[in-house]
């Protein structure tokens, strides 16, 4: 066998700027492999844990802590094939999302084109028919006119929710975008440009932005995928010897 370099938990720690204690909880919660002890009970880390600290640290930026952790324990309990079904299903549900940004281009890019359609009857809908034309609750519609993203007018007398066409169709816009998964203050700048002579640069702009941080998290999971895959070769070779 090798003679490998000994590591302490302070050496590990400066290398991920963590503490010695996290290091060591790092380990006890099965992220880093086990620790030799001396016989005085000290724990002896070697390169393998270097490695394996390394690619926790990569896969916790790309995947998140809880997916990272559950990689490491699956690989040190000695499932691979566990963990790099982790990998995939994390790869696969970045699939589905550039899936939905390219339906909800479409659909957005559709609607922004078109001119508010008329409604099923004059003087304008009241809410739960805009709910139910949407397939939406009515607090749904509520919650977005909190947001200051709907305007409805207001009947006069029972002071019911109206909504024109041009509602009708920003809440439409609302509602697809919601599905995918944007946030209030990405919608806010879309409907507004929308409603400023029909601008859709806001829209495109939504639209790429996201498209640009999918590929960002593209790029991050590849990066997190080698470091396992060297960790993986590193954690072998001892094994091998």
């Amino acid at each position: 066998m090798r003679n490998e370099r000994r590591l302490r938990p302070v050496d590990l720690a400066r290398l991920a700027g963590v503490s010695a204690q996290q290091i060591r909880n790092y380990e006890e919660a099965g992220v880093l492999p086990p620790a030799a002890r001396t016989a005085s009970g000290y724990r002896v880390f070697t390169d393998v844990h270097r490695r394996a600290l390394l690619a926790y640290r990569v896969l916790m930026r790309t995947h998140g802590p809880v997916t990272a952790a559950r990689i490491l324990r699956a690989v040190h309990d000695g499932d691979v094939p566990g963990a790099l079904a982790l990998v995939d299903a994390a790869h696969a549900a970045l699939h589905q999302e550039r899936i939905a940004l390219r339906a909800t281009s479409e659909a957005l890019q559709s609607l922004a084109r078109e001119d508010p359609a008329p409604l099923p009857r004059s003087g304008g809908l009241r809410i739960g028919e805009v709910a139910a034309l949407l397939g939406v609750r009515t607090s749904a519609l509520r919650v977005w006119e909190a947001a200051g993203l709907l305007r409805p007018e207001r009947e006069r007398g029972t002071r019911y929710r109206l909504y024109t066409p041009a509602d009708v169709r920003d809440a439409r816009i609302i509602h697809t975008l919601r599905r995918g998964h944007y946030l209030f203050d990405q919608i806010r700048p879309v409907l507004e440009g929308l409603r400023r002579e029909g601008s859709s640069e806001a829209l495109r702009a939504a639209i790429t932005a996201r498209g640009e941080a999918l590929t960002a998290r593209t790029r991050a999971m590849l990066e997190g995928a080698g470091a396992l895959h060297a960790y993986l070769g590193a954690a072998a070779a001892p094994a091998a010897e």
